[in-house]
């Protein structure tokens, strides 16, 4: 079904692995259509609970492929049919996302990563803003989450000085959830992924809604979308069985319903 990416289904878990490693998981625009629907296919999939996105090779994505884009191409033109349904896919996306950066993230790829709710590092990987390096600045939604992780000044700083962000840094600066060691990245991902799978799904789309509706709402306004939310979450299968391990003493086993 894909050519530039894999998409596989694991124990609740849905890998879409970038999968053009001799280019470093360099974008083209059927990557980026390729992501988006594997996203949609996940995200319709009531099996999956959680979704990880990687690379294969030793990069995560270096950005777009740069030798994909002709002289009569306009960038915001590509922004707009290629980069622009990726990512708003991604951002509507309910189900728990996890970028494993294994590698670099750099340009685009650092935007990719961004756009996830969860970021883990490998040791020997890092984040790079290089769209200063063409003359460019930052897209595919990458300053809309960046500022809000690192605030305005931080986000000015790696925007233009433009320089690798290592996976400890990245740690120090709230970029990235966890840092693995290279050697049991893999294993300690899908440990990762499998402690969200074991969460109450529905809560977590609900919560990725109100925060998302906490940047436009007045408070009052808020108050009314929680009490409206709160009640949705209530009517789960996932309240009802933590209510009973609670008064039960006992570990929930939710089943994302």
């Amino acid at each position: 079904m894909f050519e530039t990416i894999k998409y596989e289904l694991k124990e609740s878990i849905a890998y879409i692995s970038l999968n053009r490693p001799d280019t470093l998981n360099a974008f083209t625009a059927q990557m980026n259509h390729e992501i988006r629907t594997a996203v949609k296919q996940a995200s319709l999939n009531d099996e999956v609970r959680c979704i990880v996105l990687r690379g294969e090779g030793r990069a995560f994505c270096s950005g777009q492929d740069l030798s994909a884009i002709g002289e009569d191409m306009k960038l915001g033109d590509i922004l707009t049919d290629n980069y622009g349904p990726m990512v708003q896919q991604l951002h509507s996306c309910e189900k728990p996302i996890i970028a494993a950066v294994n590698g670099a993230a750099a340009g685009a790829g650092f935007s990719l990563a961004l756009a996830a709710d969860f970021r883990v590092m490998s040791e020997k990987s890092f984040f790079m803003n290089a769209f200063i390096h063409v003359g460019l600045i930052p897209d595919s939604g990458n300053l809309y989450y960046l500022k809000r992780l690192v605030g305005d000044a931080k986000a000015l700083e790696i925007s233009i000085l433009g320089q690798r962000i290592k996976a400890q840094e990245a740690k120090q600066l709230g970029l990235t959830t966890a840092v693995y060691s290279n050697e049991t990245f893999e294993d300690d991902v899908h440990s990762f992924a499998q402690q969200i799978v074991q969460l109450p799904t529905k809560a977590i789309g609900l919560i990725k809604r109100n925060i998302k509706a906490a940047e436009h709402l007045k408070f009052e306004d808020f108050l009314v979308y929680e009490a409206q939310s709160q009640s949705i979450a209530g009517a789960t299968d996932d309240h009802q069985e933590g209510m009973k391990a609670f008064a039960e003493k006992r570990q929930p086993q939710f089943n994302g319903q």
